[in-house]
């Protein structure tokens, strides 16, 4: 994941190292490495991460298969937050990114959960994934006629909707942190409180547990990581929705478990199909978005064919 190709030789694991630990100013492929490849290696594992315990959450909180920021809306209500931002003069810079898609992922949240609960039985994993495909829609439209009138948003954010961690910088990494420290401190360390909601409501609240402040303080979290996660890399797709489960293949339904291995798993998945979107197609790359989609999707029906996929 660290070779890069610059002038006569490409650049290797050796490289990084020597750069890390005498990092000379006046060397090219040193500057290369710790200004362009070390950030861009870092958001890839951050969003991967942050994606996939936000996946985990979802889909525990919703007791739905499909639930993943990019079905549930979230993805598509920050991205309008940062359309809007764009088209209104305010986001001007990408450390203001992920304040942008906080607040719109907090709205997406609430206004998917708020329509699904107006159901006869309430916020249910179908009432949830309808609400969520119709918001998404929506915000998806709004935010295209946006940018249809504003050539100049149109230009920045045609880019990062794609998907893609190349161009980060270390000030966009320190603006995202303080959010995905947040969201991570509510999430990982809930996996008790997830696997006891997972035996039913009644069950946890006769083991002593308080739902719905589990679920709020969950929820709050998973909201965080979607939003640091989008901020940074944009509306990647199937990384939240494909990786808990193929970790629950390996580690069991514990959530304690597969929310530790969303995160690894998840780096991973971004990190390589960075990799491979820089290699694939030279002299030119594919955005990490449209890799994500195109390893994830086979992996999900494999997953689906299997039947291994948790009801």
């Amino acid at each position: 994941a660290l070779s890069l190709t610059t002038g006569p030789r490409a650049l290797g694991l050796s490289d990084f190292l020597t750069a890390l630990t005498a990092y000379d100013p006046h060397d090219p492929a040193h500057v290369t490495l710790m200004a362009i490849r070390l950030p861009r290696l870092v958001a890839g594992l951050i969003a991967g991460a942050a994606l996939g315990v936000a996946g985990t959450v979802m889909q525990t909180l919703t007791r739905n298969p499909l639930a993943d920021p990019g079905i549930l809306g979230v993805n598509a209500g920050a991205a309008l937050a940062i359309v809007l931002g764009l088209a209104s003069g305010l986001l001007t810079a990408q450390t203001q990114y992920v304040w942008f898609a906080l607040a719109g992922a907090a709205v997406a949240t609430t206004v998917v959960y708020g329509i699904a609960s107006m159901g006869p039985g309430g916020a249910q994993p179908v009432t949830l994934t309808i609400a969520g495909a119709a918001f998404a829609a929506t915000a998806t439209s709004l935010g295209a006629g946006l940018l249809v009138v504003d050539l100049a948003a149109l230009d920045v954010f045609r880019v990062w909707q794609v998907g893609t961690v190349a161009g980060r910088d270390l000030a966009l990494l320190g603006s995202v942190a303080p959010v995905l420290l947040v969201g991570f401190l509510l999430t990982l360390p809930a996996g008790g409180w997830l696997n006891t909601l997972g035996l039913g409501d009644d069950m946890a609240r006769g083991l002593g547990q308080r739902v719905w402040l589990v679920r709020l303080v969950v929820a709050v979290g998973a909201v965080c990581l979607c939003a640091a996660g989008t901020a940074l890399a944009g509306p990647v797709a199937f990384v939240g929705l494909v990786v808990p489960h193929a970790v629950r293949l390996l580690t069991g339904p514990d959530e304690r478990r597969v929310m530790l291995g969303s995160a690894l798993f998840g780096a991973a998945l971004v990190v390589g199909a960075d990799t491979i979107g820089r290699v694939v197609l030279p002299p030119t790359e594919v955005q990490v978005g449209i890799m994500t989609a195109v390893i994830g999707a086979p992996v999900l029906i494999a997953l689906v064919r299997t039947r291994r996929v948790t009801a």
